[in-house]
C-alpha cells in the first residue's frame, strides 16, 4: 500500500477513536476530537434515520449512544450513508440490551427491510388483469417473480404486530410482544413503502414464489403450512399491494 493509502486508513481509523497509527505522521491534537465528534454524531443520526422504530421504542438518548458505539465498531465502507446500518440488527442482538428487550433486534430487521424496499430498483407491478385467462395448466407451468422491492421476514413471535403498533401517531403506553409467530411483507411498487403482516401460509407462499416455484406448487406449500388458509384472499391482497413484478416460466424439476 502507498504512503498516501496508509495515511488515509490511519486517519479514517482515528476518526472513530483509533488514533494510535496516526502518530506515524503527526501527534493527534484537540482538532481531531472535533472531527471525531462530528463523525460520531453524523453516523448516529444516520442510524436513527435508518431505524426510526428502534429509536421510538428505545428512546432518542439510548439510540444516539447505540449509534455512536455501532459507528466505532462498524464504520461506513463508502461515502454514501444510504446503505449504512446493514449490520445493525445482528449487532443489536448481541448487545446487553437484547436480554431485557429482545424485540429491539427484530424491530431493527423490519426497519432495515423497509430501507431495502425503499431503495430497490423500480419496476412495474403485476396487476390482477395479467392473470386473467390462466387455467390449471397455466398455474402449474407458470411462476411469479417478486417485485424488486418486496421484502419478506418471519419471526418466532409477534414482532411484526409490535412494529405496526409503533407506527401509530401516538406510541403505545406499553410495549407488548405477542408470543405467536408472525411474518411481514414490505412492498414499494410506487413511491411509498407499505407493510402487511403475514400468517404462516402467506409467508410460505411468498417464499416459494421467490424460489421460482410454480403458482400451483407455491399454493400447495402454503396450504400444507396453514390448512384452512384462504389462499385466494391472500393472493389477491398481495397482487393489490404490488408484491409481484411479472409472470415467468416455472422451472421443470428433475429435467
Amino acid at each position: 500500500m502507498s504512503e498516501l493509502g496508509r495515511f488515509q486508513e490511519a486517519f479514517a481509523a482515528a476518526l472513530v477513536g483509533e488514533a494510535g497509527d496516526l502518530a506515524d505522521w503527526a501527534e493527534p491534537g484537540p482538532g481531531l476530537l472535533v472531527y471525531r465528534n462530528t463523525i460520531a454524531k453524523g453516523l448516529a443520526d444516520a442510524l436513527t434515520a435508518q431505524f426510526p422504530t428502534v429509536a421510538r421504542a428505545a428512546g432518542a438518548a439510548w439510540m444516539a449512544e447505540a449509534g455512536r458505539r455501532f459507528g466505532r465498531a462498524h464504520p461506513p465502507e463508502g461515502p454514501s450513508l444510504l446503505a449504512y446500518g446493514a449490520a445493525f440488527p445482528a449487532w443489536l442482538a448481541e448487545q446487553p440490551a437484547a436480554a431485557q428487550a429482545p424485540w429491539l433486534a427484530g424491530l431493527a430487521r423490519i426497519d432495515w427491510a423497509r430501507a431495502l424496499a425503499l431503495f430497490a430498483a423500480d419496476a412495474p407491478a403485476l396487476a390482477a388483469g395479467d392473470l386473467v385467462g390462466l387455467d390449471a395448466a397455466g398455474y402449474a407451468a407458470l411462476a411469479l417473480r417478486l417485485h424488486p422491492a418486496t421484502q419478506i421476514l418471519w419471526f418466532d413471535d409477534g414482532t411484526p404486530s409490535l412494529w405496526l403498533a409503533l407506527q401509530a401517531a401516538i406510541a403505545p403506553a406499553e410495549v407488548a410482544l405477542a408470543p405467536e409467530p408472525q411474518g411481514l411483507v414490505s412492498v414499494r411498487p410506487r413511491l411509498e413503502v407499505m407493510s402487511r403482516p403475514l400468517s404462516r401460509g402467506g409467508f410460505v407462499f411468498l417464499q416459494a414464489c421467490s424460489e421460482g416455484e410454480s403458482l400451483t406448487a407455491a399454493g400447495e406449500k402454503a396450504l400444507a403450512a396453514e390448512p384452512g388458509l384462504s389462499l385466494a384472499e391472500v393472493f389477491a391482497a398481495l397482487i393489490e399491494d404490488g408484491a409481484f413484478a411479472c409472470i415467468r416460466q416455472a422451472p421443470r424439476h428433475g429435467s
